[in-house]
């Protein structure tokens, strides 16, 4: 048997003793949840269709409180739902008027084409060709 190598039961002693490593722990500020008043309060105001910009203005409300009082867990948790109700009265206040502004152009281009098509039958009818008289 080998015994040339060390074992792992057996680790040398050092003559000198080691004093500990300084340790050096960096502490971060917390972070501070956003409230998205101002968002909420454009919402609010600009088409509040279903009434998603003021439950998004009160949730920012609650976030802004929660903040102020430091609790920071909920301000978070309310100004993550203020945040979902403004990106749904957002879209909502985008998309819709789009979608009328569609309806119409389609309409009015439909109603043109059909009034097209009756002023042709209608001259038609009341004026024939030369060609229909021979």
């Amino acid at each position: 048997m080998d015994t040339s190598y060390p074992r792992e039961d057996y680790l040398p002693m050092s003559s000198r003793k080691q004093e500990p490593s300084p340790m050096v722990i960096t502490v971060k500020p917390p972070v501070v949840p956003r409230d998205y008043m101002i968002w909420s309060v454009f919402n609010t105001i600009y088409m509040n269709l279903c009434c998603l910009g003021f439950v998004a203005l009160a949730y920012s409300v609650k976030a802004r409180d929660q903040k102020v009082s430091g609790d920071l867990e909920a301000a978070h948790r309310y100004g993550s739902k203020a945040r979902c109700y403004n990106v749904l009265a957002t879209v909502w206040n985008v998309v819709l008027p789009l979608m009328l502004i569609a309806l119409v152009i389609t309409g009015v281009l439909h109603l043109s084409k059909l009034a097209q098509e009756s002023m042709d039958f209608l001259a038609y009818r009341l004026f024939p060709n030369d060609d229909d008289k021979k």
